[in-house]
């Protein structure tokens, strides 16, 4: 396939389809589950494959010309490379790229007229991106964090406070390592003694017991 077969709508589509899942907190949570625990896996490398390998390469960086384009373009950067090299370096190779993505849509307005559910991808890739300034990050995006609580209807209401212990229980993670320290196989790391039984727990802000998408 050619660049020009692809377009931000064809990610918009698939990753935010117009099922009414925002209408209650079951579906917007089925809406999470399906994303988050790996259920996406087959149609992402069935049919987003290419695309992603493009996004990946740079060829799809005019995307984010535009703010419903910088958006999808988040997502084949942070969410579709977790799928398509799952338990590869690939799968986080992306993550700089992305997080850039996503602090200049915040700092230029693009994030401002997102749907609160679009608005935490750009969380989540902050949240992906390890790095020097990887707590600075995170703290910075409390207020953020508020601001997406604040605009969710009022029927997903409470799930504002799922999202704000997500955010903080990621945090801690960086805060107590600096890293997300079950990569540290996949990426090839020798994990610290402080590590070694956080890493036997199994239990990663970012990653399901069962098959979960790699934070």
């Amino acid at each position: 396939m050619q660049t020009e077969d692809f377009a931000p709508g064809q990610v918009l589509d698939f990753w935010f389809p117009d099922s009414g899942h925002e209408g209650s907190v079951e579906t917007h949570a089925a809406f999470w589950t399906e994303r988050m625990q790996g259920g996406m896996d087959g149609a992402i490398i069935d049919r987003f494959g290419p695309l992603t390998r493009a996004a990946a390469r740079g060829e799809l960086d005019h995307w984010a010309d535009t703010p419903r384009g910088r958006l999808a373009l988040l997502i084949a950067l942070d969410q579709f490379p977790r799928s398509l090299w799952r338990d590869t370096p690939g799968a986080f190779a992306q993550d700089i790229k992305a997080a850039r993505l996503a602090l200049d849509g915040i700092a230029n307005g693009d994030f401002d007229g997102l749907a609160p559910w679009e608005q935490v991808f750009f969380v989540i890739a902050l949240g992906h991106c390890e790095g020097p300034d990887h707590l600075q990050r995170l703290i910075a995006l409390d207020p953020v964090i508020e601001q997406i609580i604040d605009r969710m209807p009022e029927q997903l209401a409470p799930m504002g406070g799922q999202l704000r212990a997500q955010h903080a229980l990621v945090t801690e993670v960086i805060r107590r390592f600096g890293r997300h320290p079950h990569r540290n196989a996949i990426l090839g790391r020798v994990s610290t003694l402080d590590e070694e039984p956080y890493i036997a727990t199994g239990d990663f802000p970012h990653l399901p017991k069962d098959n979960g998408q790699p934070a």
